[in-house]
C-alpha cells in the first residue's frame, strides 16, 4: 500500500514520489521521469555509469608528450579547425594555475555547440606533439562552472543525464538525500545467496556507488547489483524452463526418417558437423513427449533455414503441419523458391502465405491450412492473423525472431494444441550471454560455414582514397557486378556532419555512376515500393543500391560483390558484419570497404572488424566496446533489460548467479518460503512482466 506523500518536516519513505524530494520540483521530476525515476526509491537506483578519480589529476604544466593524463582546466578559447581532407576538428585551449593545453576532437565539430567559453573541463587522454603539446581526449566531462566538485580529490560520480537534467544537479540533489533514504532499505536477497556471491549487503552497496572513497569501493558496490540483475534473469529464465518441462506436454513425433533422409541423400551439398549436431538436438527435442522451445542461432550464411526444413519435414512426415515465418515478403518468397526446388524431387508443394497475395489465393491457402492435410507453409506475419487458421500445427520456426515481438511469436504458436517452436537469429551471441539471454530456451548453435563459401576481403580506406574506391566500384559494375553503398542516415542535419543516403544518391547517380542503373532504399520509403525495388536489384535491373541500413536483413542477390560504408564509425561492429554479409552469396570474389576518416579509437575498432569473419568473434568484441544495447537494439517485450550488469563483461558473475539461482530454486522452487518473501516482492516490482510470461506465481 502506497506511503502517504510527506509535507514539510515529514517522514520520507521509499515510494514517495520524486517530485516531492527537496531540490526537485514539477519540472525536474518530469524530467527525472524521462530516466524512469518514479520514486525516491528509484533515485537509489539511478547508479553511476562511469566515474573519475579526482585525485589523479594532474598540473597541465607537467604533461609531457607520450604520457597519459587527467587534466581540470577552463576553456579559454575554441572553435572549428578545417582541414585539407575535409575533416573539421573541434580544438578548445584549456587553461589552469599552472599553464594551458590545447586540447584536440578529430572529426567531432558538434562539441562546439555544447562545449562553452568559460566552462570546465575535466579530460583524460594521451599527450603527443603537434604544433606544440597537444591533449587527445579519450573521454571528458563538462563539469561547467562546477570546479568544486573535483576540489576534494575524491572519486566523481556521473549519472547518466537528460535534457533539462545534468549529471551535476543528479549528483547534488542523491547527495542530500543519500542519507536519509540508506536506512529505507532492507536486505532482500536471501542470506545463502549472498555469503555465496561474495557481495555487499544491498544498503552497503548503494552507499558505495554513490559515495565511493574510491574506484576500487565503487566497482565492488556495482558488483553487488549487477551480480542481482544477473541471480533474477536467471531465476526466471530456469523457473520458466522448469514450468515448461513439467507442465508442456508436446507431440511426441517419430523418427520416420523418411522425407527427412531423402532430403539429406539429394542435397547438392554436404551438411556441416554444425548443422548436423543442430538437426540431431532438434530431432531429439521433437521426439521427445515435452515441447521444444529451442532457439538457434548462427553467423550470417551458416545454414539455419536448412535447419530449420529437417525439423519441419519431420512433422509433415508425421501428418503434421509445418509453419516457418519470416520478416519481409522478400526473404519469404526467397526460402519458398529455395525449399521448393528442394522438395520436389520428394513430392512435397510448400505453400507461400504473405499479404500481397490476391484474396482468391489467400482464401485458397487457408482453406487446405484448416484441412487435415500434411504440409508446409512458409510466410510472413500474414501467418498470425485471425482468418488463418491451423487444423493440425506441429512445428513453428520463426526467422530472424528478434524482428519479431514477443507476442507475435506467442502468436502463431498458439494456432496449434502444443507446436514444438524454433527460433532462429542471425545475431551472433556468444554463448554465456546466449544462456543469460534466452535461459528459458534450450540453445543450439551453428557456428561453422558451409565449405565453398569464398571470405569477403575487407579494407579501410580514407576519404583522400574516394575516388579510387569509386572507380574500383565502376569497374566491378562494368564485369557485370553489382554494388551496395550504405549510409547511417537518410536526410542531411544541421546537427551532424555525415553523407546521407537521399543527397549522395543524387550525387552518385549524376556524377561518377552516371551511366550505370542507380537506385535508392530507406526506410521512409512504402514497404511494398522497398520491395519492388530490390526485386529488380536481385534480377540485376539496377547496377548499384544507395541505402540505409534497411537492407542488414535482405534476400540473396549472388550477383553482388561490393559492399560500400560510408562513415563506418557510426555503425556497430556486428550491425557492419551483418551488412557484410549482404555480399559473397556467390561464386564471385566480393568485398567489404570502409570508406572515411575516422578517430584511432574507431579505427582501432574497425580494424578488428577487418581482421575477421568470425561473426561470434565480432559480437563478443561489440559487446565488449559498446555494450548490450547497441547490438541487440530495443529490448524486446517481456525480456528483462540490464541496467547495470554487463553479461559479457560479467561473465564470472553471471555463472556465480546462475548457480546461486539453481541452488536457490532446487531448495524452494515456488519461492513460498518466509526468508524469500522479499525476494518475491522485488521480482514482483521489477519484473512484473516477465512474470506474467514465465508464470513464475
Amino acid at each position: 500500500m502506497a506511503q502517504p506523500q510527506p509535507r514539510s518536516g515529514q517522514r520520507l519513505y521509499l515510494d514517495t514520489s520524486i517530485s516531492y524530494l527537496k531540490g526537485v520540483g514539477p519540472a525536474r521530476a518530469d524530467a527525472f521521469r524521462r530516466l524512469g525515476v518514479i520514486t525516491a526509491g528509484d533515485l537509489l537506483y539511478h547508479i553511476p555509469h562511469r566515474y573519475e578519480d579526482a585525485s589523479t589529476v594532474a598540473p597541465i604544466a607537467s604533461l609531457e608528450p607520450g604520457m597519459h593524463g587527467t587534466v581540470i582546466g577552463r576553456v579559454i578559447s575554441k572553435g572549428i579547425i578545417p582541414t585539407r581532407r575535409g575533416l573539421r576538428i573541434f580544438q578548445a585551449v584549456l587553461r589552469d594555475d599552472t599553464g594551458m593545453i590545447e586540447v584536440s576532437w578529430p572529426g567531432q565539430p558538434f562539441l562546439d555547440r555544447t562545449i562553452a567559453k568559460g566552462d570546465t573541463l575535466l579530460v583524460t587522454g594521451s599527450v603527443r606533439f603537434f604544433h606544440g603539446r597537444q591533449l587527445q581526449p579519450r573521454e571528458f566531462i563538462n563539469l561547467g562552472d562546477d570546479e568544486s566538485a573535483t576540489t576534494e580529490g575524491r572519486v566523481l560520480s556521473v549519472y547518466p543525464a537528460t535534457e533539462g537534467l545534468s549529471f551535476k544537479v543528479i549528483r547534488s540533489i542523491i547527495e542530500a538525500h543519500l542519507d536519509s533514504l540508506l536506512p529505507l532499505v532492507t536486505e532482500y536477497l536471501p542470506n545463502e545467496v549472498l555469503s555465496a556471491a561474495a557481495v555487499p549487503a544491498i544498503r552497503d552497496a548503494l552507499r558505495m556507488v554513490h559515495r565511493p572513497t574510491s574506484l576500487a569501493e565503487a566497482m565492488q558496490g556495482r558488483e553487488r547489483l549487477a551480480f542481482e540483475e544477473l541471480f533474477f534473469v536467471n531465476l526466471l529464465h530456469l523457473r520458466a524452463k522448469s514450468l515448461a518441462r513439467e507442465e508442456r506436454r508436446g507431440i511426441r513425433f517419430e523418427n520416420k526418417r523418411d522425407l527427412t533422409t531423402r532430403l539429406k541423400d539429394g542435397l547438392p551439398f554436404q551438411l556441416t558437423g554444425a548443422q548436423t549436431r543442430a538437426t540431431r538436438e532438434i530431432v531429439a527435442d521433437m521426439c521427445s513427449p515435452r515441447r521444444m522451445q529451442r532457439l538457434l542461432q548462427g553467423d550470417v550464411g551458416s545454414g539455419k533455414t536448412i535447419v530449420a526444413l529437417f525439423a519441419a519435414l519431420l512433422a509433415v512426415e508425421n501428418g503434421y503441419q509445418a509453419a516457418i515465418m519470416v520478416p519481409t515478403e522478400l526473404l519469404a518468397e526467397q526460402h519458398w523458391r529455395t525449399m521448393t526446388a528442394l522438395l520436389e524431387p520428394l513430392g512435397v508443394a510448400p505453400l507461400l502465405l504473405t499479404g500481397s497475395l490476391p484474396a482468391r489465393e489467400r482464401k485458397a491457402i487457408a482453406q487446405r491450412l484448416a484441412s487435415d492435410e500434411a504440409l508446409l507453409v512458409i510466410g510472413t506475419h500474414a501467418l498470425v492473423q485471425d482468418a488463418t487458421l491451423f487444423a493440425r500445427l506441429g512445428f513453428v520456426a520463426v526467422d530472424e525472431q528478434h524482428r519479431f515481438g514477443v507476442e507475435q511469436r506467442k502468436a502463431l504458436a498458439a494456432k496449434g494444441e502444443a507446436p514444438d517452436v524454433l527460433l532462429m537469429t542471425a545475431t551472433p551471441i556468444p554463448r554465456s550471454l546466449a544462456l543469460t539471454l534466452y535461459g528459458e530456451l534450450d540453445l543450439s548453435v551453428l557456428d561453422e560455414r558451409p565449405p565453398g563459401r569464398q571470405p569477403i576481403l575487407t579494407a579501410m580506406r580514407a576519404e583522400s582514397g574516394r575516388a579510387r574506391v569509386l572507380s574500383f566500384v565502376d569497374r566491378q559494375i562494368e564485369q557485370g557486378r553489382q554494388a551496395y553503398i550504405v549510409y547511417p542516415v537518410i536526410e542531411e542535419s544541421e546537427k551532424t556532419d555525415l553523407k546521407a543516403a537521399t543527397t549522395m544518391y543524387e550525387a552518385l547517380a549524376s556524377g561518377p555512376f552516371a551511366q550505370r542503373r542507380v537506385a535508392l532504399l530507406h526506410g521512409r520509403i512504402d514497404a511494398s515500393e522497398r520491395d519492388a525495388i530490390m526485386r529488380r536489384f536481385r534480377d540485376r535491373e539496377i547496377d548499384v543500391l544507395v541505402a540505409t541500413t534497411v537492407i542488414e536483413v535482405g534476400i540473396d542477390v549472388p550477383n553482388a560483390t561490393v559492399m560500400l560504408i560510408e562513415h563506418p564509425e557510426r555503425f556497430g561492429l556486428s550491425q557492419l558484419h551483418q551488412l557484410r554479409g549482404r555480399v559473397g552469396r556467390g561464386a564471385e570474389e566480393s568485398f567489404c570497404i570502409l570508406l572515411g576518416d575516422v578517430s584511432p579509437e574507431a579505427a582501432d575498432r574497425l580494424r578488428i572488424f577487418a581482421a575477421t569473419d568470425d561473426g561470434f568473434e565480432i559480437a563478443r568484441a561489440d559487446l565488449r566496446l559498446r555494450g548490450m544495447g547497441d547490438l541487440f537494439g530495443e529490448r524486446q517485450s517481456g525480456v528483462p533489460t540490464f541496467r547495470i550488469a554487463d553479461p559479457l563483461r560479467d561473465e564470472a558473475l553471471g555463472e556465480r548467479a546462475r548457480a546461486a539461482a539453481e541452488r536457490l530454486l532446487e531448495s524452494d522452487p515456488d519461492l513460498v518460503e518466509g526468508s524469500h518473501a522479499g525476494l518475491r516482492r522485488v521480482l514482483g516490482e521489477r519484473y512484473r512482466r516477465s512474470l506474467e510470461l514465465f508464470r513464475v506465481g
